[in-house]
């Protein structure tokens, strides 16, 4: 066993002793990557442990969460509602859960079905937040710029033939609105890195690799060593979401001296709030450390395709 992957495991059980995570509040971006990294660990170390505890989050996030389309944001009483992100990223848990215990893609599936023609303004975009029952959009939100990106790859690694049509619908999106896209945030940064990685030869991803890079080259901030969350605020910045721009590099295989030093920061760093002790911030230092089965290239992918 690495040296970090004991590092995770023990991360792991201090969440749980402390009831964190996986026994904490549900919220489903983060139960999202804590069912990959659960799987990631099940197919390093070959124990049916962690696939138990997957599939066991699975049913505790239908339970809380679920509603008769999609998922609610999360258990708390201000996470109502449903956010398009964190449903696709539900998805992509589900699908690669699927890899190994076919009904769970099944699932994913049926979740993308019941979401998409509620989310979708078709020709325009898809909506960012919706009301809980789906019924229409939440007032004051509007259309989400990475959505249909994350849409796209999420269908595409799903099931293309199965979702012929929503991929089709959210590939004009995409087409429609890469080239006037400039990202600034550090976790959206982050996430299109690691959304461009499964199809990398696109036009789109290949212009948003380059942009990206370039966006949070000028975020870094050298010392201590993390990245600010927008160019204009140098200061500001969060653990959780430097972790998702560290999954996003490590996805592209860039900068792997920016990646270790905003790993050595955040191991110390503390917030002086609720950050410190959340589920979010721990769950992905976890991903950050031990990315797993979010990494998966075009080559596998295909390979997996087949032999599934």
């Amino acid at each position: 066993m690495s040296r970090t992957v004991a590092q995770v495991l023990e991360r792991l059980e201090w969440m749980r002793a402390q009831g964190i995570w996986p026994n904490g509040k549900r919220y489903l971006w983060t139960d999202a990557f804590g069912v990959v990294l659960l799987l990631s660990l099940y197919r390093e170390l070959d124990r049916n442990q962690f696939l138990d505890e997957a599939e066991w989050v699975v049913a505790e996030v239908e339970r809380v969460l679920g509603r008769p389309r999609g998922f609610r944001i999360g258990e708390a009483a201000d996470r109502d509602g449903q956010y398009y992100h964190y449903l696709a990223m539900w998805v992509y848990a589900l699908s690669r859960l699927g890899r190994v215990i076919p009904k769970y893609r099944e699932k994913a599936i049926r979740v993308v079905r019941d979401i998409h023609p509620a989310f979708l303004v078709p020709g325009r975009g898809v909506h960012w937040k919706m009301l809980e029952d789906l019924s229409g959009p939440y007032p004051g939100f509007g259309l989400g710029a990475l959505d249909p990106f994350h849409g796209y790859v999420v269908y595409r690694l799903l099931d293309e033939a199965a979702l012929a049509t929503e991929v089709t619908q959210m590939k004009a999106l995409v087409e429609r609105t890469y080239s006037g896209l400039t990202i600034t945030q550090d976790l959206g940064l982050g996430m299109m890195l690691w959304t461009s990685h499964f199809f990398p030869e696109e036009r789109w991803a290949r212009v948003h690799h380059d942009r990206s890079l370039a966006m949070l080259d000028r975020m870094w901030i050298d010392l201590p060593g993390y990245f600010c969350r927008e160019p204009r605020l140098p200061q500001m910045k969060f653990a959780f979401t430097n972790f998702g721009v560290s999954l996003g590099l490590q996805a592209v295989g860039a900068w792997p001296f920016r990646v270790a030093r905003l790993n050595s920061f955040f191991d110390t760093y503390q917030s002086g709030d609720e950050y410190d002790i959340d589920a979010i911030t721990h769950v992905m230092g976890c991903v950050s450390s031990f990315p797993g089965e979010f990494i998966v290239s075009e080559k596998l992918q295909r390979l997996e395709d087949a032999a599934f």
